[in-house]
């Protein structure tokens, strides 16, 4: 064992070096299978693995491929252990666990207990389900029950509403040649000072609140996924309005271009963002049911129901800042843009 030298001038041991993958991975009897994997800047790969003599996998290990991989998965682990130490007893069940880090070739792994559940974007790409009114509320009001728990169990003092606090500066550096991007920026100067003079109760933000990170079973969140993007004290908004743009995202999905989708009235697959319009014009069932809930949460968390479309424009925002696939993030910023210049 090698020894570092102290602040005091002394010898200790140095920290132990993180096992290696290949013996987690290597228990005879165990399953390994490869669940997911990305291209983007700071994606792993994700595996799932079954201990011998079980059905059901008991850990979920990411694997860094790229530096920047290795800093996401890195702070996620930090971040779910800090939230371990926290009383968050409505959620705690449904949070993975962090179980330890390995070697993997030179990068970082790092394992995390599994939680249950089946995907809710498994069965929002089911034949017809988001065609129909039954199952779309179904996915809202388990989303909507599981946010209100773990709002519950972190909310602390209240503070302005920061949506889109900083976003303007980065559209603006992401897009500096471009007088779109410039414009958009100056335009959402506005939006922010009408969000920021009403305020929210800070809490535990997950960061990315979309059907793919949330686990179901018998319409309820018995699991929530990825956690690399969380604030263990944030804006509550973000998850809020993070759900209800990427679950409008993929309603035409299924629909061929320029044909109406099956269960939404005046909807048409006719271009990017096509679904994220309809819901954010408040019209028929889906629209009631997204302004429904935003109105809900902006005052659970104490801010004006009437936030509701300017808040949806903020994630539209942040999305366009934040993404960190180019043309994703260049789709919201210029739906973002439609959408401001329509409303003048």
């Amino acid at each position: 064992m090698t020894s570092q030298v102290t602040a005091a001038g002394m010898l200790s041991p140095a920290p132990p070096a993180d096992p290696d993958l290949r013996t987690l991975l290597g228990t005879p009897g165990s399953r390994v299978i490869l669940f997911d994997g990305s291209r983007d800047p700071n994606s792993g790969v994700l595996v799932l693995v079954t201990a011998p003599g079980s059905a059901e996998p008991h850990l979920a290990v990411k694997i860094a491929t790229t530096a920047a991989a290795a800093e996401v998965i890195e702070r996620e682990a930090r971040l779910l252990v800090e939230l371990h130490r926290r009383p968050l007893p409505r959620v705690d069940e449904t949070l993975p666990r962090h179980v330890g880090r390995f070697a993997a070739d030179g990068m970082l792994a790092s394992a995390t207990s599994v939680v249950p559940g089946i995907p809710m974007r498994t069965s929002y790409h089911a034949f017809r389900h988001s065609a129909r009114p039954d199952p779309v509320r179904a996915d809202f009001a388990a989303a909507q029950n599981w946010l209100t728990a773990l709002h519950a169990d972190s909310m602390a003092a209240a503070a302005p509403i920061a949506l889109l606090d900083g976003v303007a500066a980065r559209i603006a550096e992401r897009w500096p040649d471009e007088p779109r991007a410039l414009d958009l920026a100056e335009r959402l100067e506005p939006l922010a000072a009408r969000l920021a003079s009403a305020g929210t109760q800070r809490t535990v933000v997950h960061g990315d609140f979309w059907a793919g990170n949330l686990l179901i079973s018998r319409d309820t969140v018995t699991g929530v996924v990825d956690w690399a993007a969380a604030e263990l004290s944030g804006e509550p908004l973000r998850d809020v309005v993070r759900f209800v743009l990427s679950y409008s995202l993929y309603l035409d999905r299924h629909t061929r271009p320029g044909r109406p989708v099956s269960g939404h009235p005046g909807l048409r697959a006719d271009g990017w963002g096509a679904g994220i319009r309809y819901g954010m014009s408040g019209q028929g069932w889906y629209g009631q049911l997204v302004r429904d809930f935003v109105e809900s949460a902006l005052a659970r968390l104490g801010a004006p129901p009437g936030l509701w479309r300017t808040a949806l424009l903020a994630g539209l925002g942040e999305i366009a800042a934040t993404a960190d696939h180019a043309d994703f993030a260049l789709c919201h910023r210029d739906l973002l843009g439609q959408l401001i210049s329509e409303a003048v």
